[in-house]
């Protein structure tokens, strides 16, 4: 028996919220101000900034102006995903060379880590658990990319990843056709609202401002303009990823990438018993429009991947809300991992948007010679992607205003990376529905045809993406 659309509760930002609930805003920004760093943006780019920057200089008067309220966007509605991929890293090797990728990558590893110790210390529970990470092959062209995924993963310098066949794979996790996998221990699954919650009451209680409610409707050297007046600083910096394309003059500077999630009902015992899945690794996969998964702290499979990608003019969504047609496909993806739970009820559904460089890359960036910086592009890897970036950006912030010096962070080689802006519309969304509907049809052609190549469709919607 399929779960009635109508029994599903579509939208309301996320599952996270439902499990949590709401906060409680906080005041709008009362009129003009002043301050010495202002920060656009409360999810977890923005909160953490504020949180390293106010523990390295307290005297610092910090102020984070939210849209909505922290963590509306990306960091309350993501898959719980804390690990250590990073956008870019390839095409970093590819310019600055292989060693500059190399200790990227260490300082992700090193990332998973930091975040777990700061929630620890800051008695944050996030329902974290550390099982790394498992990604999947259900087919022999799937297969062939795991393979190769794997080594080149050893490449920079992974050394303690693990690469399964079927059998190895079926004792960790029992998914219908498996027939191998890979896992990195550098991830965790995590609550993502908790997280969120808990990052913004640690802000506040060092003495951070955050005034929510409060859209940025324009950013400009030393000042952040909203309807509510203007904060002025020496520093502004841009913390605002999916929704950075509503601001003037960002329309085409990343794109807001949809991604779409499922949750189920709480399994029972005995479903759990028939999955396997004991070591709670969060879960992806190998095909090209790929999955995520994680097994939540209640007992439900929260799992996301692909709906509509884009909406014309880089709209954005308002609750979440999500197609019926996406949840079907999401439940399709649920059900062919694990037949057994053909009768399971999904009990929610919701959507977020990621930002998207038109280069595929996550940047780290301060103009000396105006005080704008931002960080973001991390194109669905921004759970733990977002802490590094805040320790660069606290950096570059102190090299600048003559509080520290270059440090290993602000030599990584996302700093200061420049991506050219997306194509005008319509060129914009007719790329990117066609990019993942030729995604989509090479999935489908590997499973129909199996065989060890990819599917050629795959590699013209590379091309068309601009990831290689």
């Amino acid at each position: 028996m399929s779960s009635s659309a109508s029994s599903v509760v579509n939208g309301g930002i996320s599952f996270w919220y439902a499990d949590d609930g709401l906060p409680a805003v906080r005041e709008p920004l009362p009129g003009d101000a002043s301050a010495d760093v202002v920060i656009v943006g409360g999810g977890y780019t923005g909160l953490w900034t504020a949180y390293y920057l106010k523990k390295a200089a307290p005297f610092l008067r910090i102020t984070v102006l939210e849209q909505k309220f922290c963590g509306y966007g990306a960091s309350g509605r993501n898959g719980g995903w804390l690990y250590n991929g990073i956008a870019g890293r390839d095409r970093y090797a590819k310019l600055h060379g292989h060693e500059a990728a190399v200790r990227l990558q260490r300082a992700m590893n090193d990332t998973v880590a930091e975040v777990i110790a700061v929630a620890e210390a800051e008695g944050i529970d996030a329902d974290v658990h550390r099982g790394g990470v498992l990604e999947v092959a259900t087919t022999p062209a799937q297969l062939a990319r795991l393979r190769a995924f794997h080594q080149h993963e050893l490449s920079y310098g992974e050394k303690d990843r693990e690469l399964y066949g079927a059998r190895e794979t079926a004792q960790r996790i029992r998914i219908a056709d498996a027939v191998g996998s890979t896992w990195t221990p550098h991830g965790a699954r995590l609550h993502p609202v908790k997280l969120v919650k808990g990052l913004a009451a640690a802000v506040e209680a060092l003495g951070v401002t955050i005034h929510e409610s409060t859209p940025v409707t324009e950013i400009r050297p030393k000042h952040a303009v909203t309807p509510y007046g203007t904060v002025r600083a020496p520093y502004v910096l841009r913390c605002t990823e999916g929704f950075t394309a509503s601001l003037k003059g960002q329309r085409r500077t990343w794109l807001p990438m949809n991604s779409s999630m499922i949750a189920t009902e709480p399994l029972t015992e005995e479903q759990w018993a028939a999955i396997g899945w004991a070591g709670r690794e969060t879960l992806g996969d190998m095909a090209h429009a790929y999955m995520y998964a994680q097994r939540t702290a209640d007992g439900r499979i929260a799992l996301g991947g692909r709906g509509v990608p884009y909406r014309f003019g880089s709209r954005t969504d308002n609750d979440g809300r999500t197609q019926a047609a996406t949840v079907e496909a999401l439940r399709e993806i649920l059900t062919r991992f694990f037949p057994s739970l053909a009768g399971v009820r999904v009990e929610h559904a919701w959507s977020g948007v990621l930002g998207v460089p038109r280069d595929w890359c996550a940047t780290v960036t301060l103009d000396r010679t105006t005080g704008l910086g931002w960080a973001g592009g991390y194109v669905g890897s921004g759970v733990a992607t977002t802490n590094l970036a805040a320790r660069t950006l606290r950096d570059l912030v102190q090299r600048d205003s003559g509080q520290g010096g270059p440090t290993e962070l602000t030599d990584l080689p996302w700093v200061n990376h420049k991506v050219r802006k997306w194509e005008p519309e319509p060129l914009r969304w007719l790329g990117v529905q066609g990019m993942y509907a030729t995604y989509r049809a090479a999935d489908q052609r590997e499973r129909l045809r199996p065989g060890m190549e990819s599917s050629r469709l795959a590699k013209v919607a590379d091309r068309v993406a601009g990831r290689h």
